[in-house]
């Protein structure tokens, strides 16, 4: 047998970039291994997985066929990663046999094509937030890539014209310099994508039924199941279209002369799009409408994927309007709070929210909820009601409209508008905050589950009650009720378990009995604004009716004939579906039991195109540790636990984003570390011998950056890259990576000498580890260290600047932190700290962290009596009112860091920049650089991954600014500019002001 040794486990970057066959004939690739030969001979991969043994005989021809047309990466089959990647926000689970991620609208109409060749089902997903049921699939699932992201706004802004791909958020951002937005606004809209959002015919707070995707829809580009491609917006294609498809869009139109002359189902139809509804197809395209075109495109909206697939989707846009008030109204009867909202509706409101007791409940001991709360009746409710309007004075008139229309009756409490955001945004934090409330206390092991439905407004009382009786009835004391009550629409909010017959026979019961009251006692609608999915396909036709539901099933039929679109989303002959293949939501551990899997932790991810996200991390830890407890698949938990040793755990930047958008606080980082700490036990005594003696450590690592810039000056930066990389290549990758980005080595930072005169006070300055190592890149325009420039600063603000003794052998523990190596970690914060708290004079003195990344660590474990600041606070706060400032005219890039975004200096981060620059370019979509410490030198890939779109965002700039030295080397590679701390930018543009225009700001 040849000799081999196991060089390392790949991802698809490391196996099509980085390690090509051809270049190196001494390695051999098979999906996820790269191995150094030491026989030349042809060889077998030892312990090899056959990823395409799990796959069913019928998915094999049709994958290797694929394989044409589609890159291999871009075709998923391992079990981790089909479960992974499969998982949605519903409480369903179906594993795809395999996941292919489609980066074209040619590759979509191949992949229908084969598909057919084949009579394989195929699922198309965007980001996955649905919670019906309607993205998952156990057959092909097709995932959008990085190429369906474009968009294109109209000269006007009256239109925008989107990719499937692009997340809602994002499209309102690229709209809000024109005041203008789309019309839907789901609860997940910064998670959510368009292609989702429009499949969905979502809606949300504000858009009602007058701005959702149907009624603002002005033209779709859309592939159908027999792989043609229509684009309504294109004369040329309609009448192409319209040739070939004559038979199709004659039978669309005899479809809906049928129901336009059919009196009974035509009232039905206009009385069920009177309320919000997403239950089955949109049949009002038919009696809205009368050219076919016009109906397919309004049909595929809402369809859930299961017509054809949206390439792109225009929208006519709506007005965002920039003044904004709310009021948070409370009442002590819910009868009178649904009466508040009949008046309400005629009133120039722009969402109305109700909040039952139960919710309200959910949050009262929240902090600055405020006390009388606890104490309102067992029957009380409250609206949230905000108002939009162009001006000020046109707001003040709307907001007396408003107050005038409900002060006939009593309230809770006064009340009043405020056009305060901050205290606007905690009342909204209010109504957004129930549903993770109840996932937040829900039991380990349930699944929370949220319904919505949708009522007649002046029926809306009786409703809520008899809704209130359901619960008690079937023992959900949790339940709680939320909605946007201007349309009657209701969410209701509860835990479920799976895992007895019992626990399974009470969710039927409560769903049958749900169905039942809104259908058959109010004419409501099932679902208002989640789409059908899985769980209320087997109650469509008890909504429609017979006539109705036959139609549905006409249209699936006439446009896809073959039944290969989405199969059982929407229509469904099985009565029981939606109590099949139920999710489970096994204990894993408490930093992440109580995720939902809602994936609002996606978008912010560094490593959400390369391995997994946060939670697709938490799918699989649930995973193994349930193999693990059961014992049933001792196979599967090995493959499991080798293969998350990359996808989980070495590529995720622990950053801690996912933190700012979960629900429910989870920071998966958490997780990471604590995995590391668990699976490097051993290095605990090397940990503790590096805090030991980590001053001679910190002059070793300028010693090296020394000599790595010495080499880099002598070889060129070409020869230098190549032999660096050659001998991480045969190192196995254990060699941290090079790139021309590499610092200098920082001059030891020395005690300063203070001007004479000092007036804005006394600071602490603490310069990091990597700040007192790394100097700037070889070929920089300034090759001042970030230490001495921050000094120099500081006293041109007029700081008296201290420095800490024993400087070089202070750490605040982040290094050890990220690897899990917690003790150490604790010691050096700890020893930080005395230092820290005896330089300060017990606190009296401000510490200024030049570094965000530290300065959030030492905010969240240091003595509250500490003044730490962030240097981005700092500066905004004490440093920028004492200079004159002369901004360049540059186009300059800003990096926000992952811990300057967790701690909120965003905004001020960018009032720093536009005061020295006058065009700031923050690039789209680039979250955490994904450098994460050292990841960017062991593991590259990730910070490639998260940097992949920068260079062409920010070619046009003279320069990148940031507030973390590390995190600006891989910055500054990727993008090909130089990064730099926000500090020398201030520097350059900044003066001193003439002391009597300062004030002392700091003692």
């Amino acid at each position: 047998m040849d000799n081999r040794i196991l060089l390392k486990k790949l991802n698809w970057f490391d196996q099509f970039y980085k390690y090509p066959i051809l270049k190196y004939p001494h390695y051999k690739i098979d999906r996820q291994y790269v191995l150094i030969i030491k026989s030349p001979k042809p060889i077998w991969l030892i312990g090899k997985t056959n990823y395409g043994e799990s796959m069913k005989p019928e998915f094999q021809a049709f994958h290797q066929q694929l394989q044409s047309f589609i890159p291999p990466e871009r075709l998923i089959t391992d079990p981790l990663r089909t479960l992974a990647y499969g998982t949605d926000a519903s409480f369903y689970r179906l594993i795809p046999q395999i996941v292919v991620r489609v980066e074209s609208e040619t590759e979509v109409v191949r992949l229908i094509g084969l598909a057919h060749e084949h009579a394989l089902p195929l699922t198309f997903r965007a980001a996955g937030t649905s919670l019906s049921g309607q993205a998952i699939t156990d057959s092909v699932l097709v995932q959008l890539g990085d190429g369906w992201k474009g968009y294109e706004i109209s000269e006007d802004a009256s239109t925008i014209r989107l990719q499937p791909g692009v997340i809602g958020a994002h499209a309102n951002r690229y709209l809000a310099p024109f005041q203008r937005k789309i019309g839907p606004d789901p609860a997940s809209i910064n998670a959510a994508k368009i292609g989702g959002i429009a499949a969905n015919n979502a809606s949300g707070m504000c858009c009602g039924t007058a701005q959702n995707s149907y009624r603002t829809l002005h033209s779709m580009r859309m592939v159908l199941s027999d792989g043609s491609v229509l684009d309504t917006a294109d004369r040329d294609s309609v009448a192409q279209f319209r040739q070939q498809h004559h038979a199709l869009l004659d039978s669309l139109d005899s479809l809906a002369k049928l129901t336009r002359s059919n009196s009974a189902l035509k009232q039905k139809i206009e009385h069920k799009y009177r309320l919000k509804n997403t239950t089955g197809y949109a049949l009002n395209a038919l009696i809205d409408f009368e050219d076919p075109i016009d109906i397919l495109q309004h049909l595929m909206i809402g369809s859930e994927g299961t017509l054809g697939f949206i390439s792109a989707i225009t929208y006519n846009t709506v007005p965002d309007h920039p003044y904004k008030a709310s009021a948070l109204v409370f009442f002590d009867q819910v009868r009178t709070t649904c009466e508040a909202v009949a008046r309400l509706k005629s009133t120039p409101v722009a969402a109305v929210e109700l909040m039952d007791r139960a919710g309200l409940r959910s949050v009262e001991d929240k902090p600055g909820m405020p006390d009388f709360i606890r104490s309102l009746p067992e029957n009380a409710a409250a609206l949230l009601i905000e108002t939009r309007a162009e001006s000020e004075a046109e707001l003040h008139q709307q907001i007396k409209t408003i107050m005038a229309s409900i002060e006939a009756l009593p309230t809770s409490q006064p009340y009043e508008f405020s056009t305060d955001p901050v205290e606007c945004a905690r009342y909204w934090a209010i109504r957004k905050g129930l549903f993770p409330a109840v996932g937040a206390v829900r039991e380990t092991g349930t699944t929370v589950i949220i319904e919505d439905v949708a009522f007649p407004v002046e029926q809306l009382a009786d409703a809520v009650a008899d809704l209130h009786e359901l619960f008690l009835r079937w023992d959900y004391p949790e339940a709680l009720i939320f909605g946007h009550a201007l349309e009657g629409n209701l969410h209701f909010v509860f835990t479920q378990s799976f895992d007895t017959d019992e626990a399974l026979r009470r969710y039927e019961g409560l769903m049958d009995d749900v169905a039942d009251l809104v259908v058959n006692r109010y004419g409501g609608s099932l679902k208002a604004e989640h789409g059908t999915g899985r769980n209320m396909a087997p109650y469509v036709e008890l909504e429609w009716g017979q006539d109705a539901y036959r139609l549905m099933k006409e249209i699936k039929s006439l446009l896809d004939p073959a039944g290969l679109l989405n199969p059982g989303v929407i229509l469904n002959d099985d009565a029981k579906v939606h109590l099949k293949n139920l999710k489970p939501m096994p204990a894993a551990n408490p930093l992440i039991d109580k995720c939902i899997e809602c994936g609002f932790c996606e978008p912010v991810c560094p490593s959400r195109d390369l391995t997994l996200t946060p939670r697709q991390r938490i799918v699989i830890w649930r995973e193994i540790n349930e193999l693990d407890r059961s014992g049933d698949d001792p196979k599967r938990l090995q493959l499991f636990k080798k293969q998350y040793a990359y996808q989980g755990e070495e590529t995720c930047a622990a950053c801690g984003l996912c933190s700012t958008s979960c629900p429910v606080g989870i920071n998966t980082g958490d997780l990471t570390r604590l995995i590391r700490h668990y699976n490097h036990e051993h290095r605990e005594n090397l940990a503790a011998w590096v805090a030991e003696h980590y001053g001679g450590v910190m002059k070793a690592s300028r010693g090296l950056f020394r000599l790595a810039d010495v080499t880099h000056k002598v070889l060129g930066t070409a020869r230098m890259g190549a032999i660096t990389q050659g001998v991480r290549r045969l190192s196995g990758n254990r060699v941290q990576q090079w790139t021309p980005a590499m610092p200098t080595a920082a001059k030891m930072t020395l005690p300063v000498t203070e001007p004479g005169n000092t007036p804005a006070g006394k600071v602490v300055y603490l310069p990091s580890c990597a700040s007192r190592t790394m100097g700037p890149m070889r070929g920089s325009e300034e090759p001042i260290s970030l230490a001495d420039k921050t000094i120099h600063l500081l006293r041109k603000a007029g700081f008296e600047v201290i420095l800490p003794d024993a400087l070089e052998g202070l750490c605040c523990g982040m290094p050890f932190q990220s690897k899990g190596m917690f003790n150490a970690a604790e010691r050096k914060r700890s020893e930080l700290g005395i230092h820290l708290m005896k330089v300060s004079n017990q606190g009296q003195i401000p510490v200024y962290s030049d570094t965000s990344p530290c300065s959030l660590r030492l905010q969240e474990g240091l003595p509250s009596e500490l003044q730490i600041f962030d240097s981005v606070e700092f500066l905004d706060r004490f440093v920028l009112p004492r200079l004159e400032i002369t901004p360049i005219d540059e186009a300059v890039a800003l990096h926000i860091t992952c811990s300057s975004q967790r701690q909120g200096q965003d905004i001020a981060l960018k009032r720093i920049l536009e005061a020295c620059s006058t065009n700031v370019i923050v690039p789209d979509q680039i979250t955490c650089c994904g450098f994460a410490g050292d990841k960017g030198f062991s593991t590259p890939e990730l910070n490639a991954s998260a940097l992949r779109s920068l260079k062409s965002q920010v070619q046009q700039c003279s320069g990148g600014y940031s507030t973390s030295r590390t995190c600006e080397i891989g910055l500054s590679h990727h993008s090909g500019i130089e990064y730099r701390s926000v500090v020398y930018l201030l520097d350059r543009c900044s003066h001193p002001k003439p002391i009597e225009d300062t004030c002392h700001v700091a003692s």
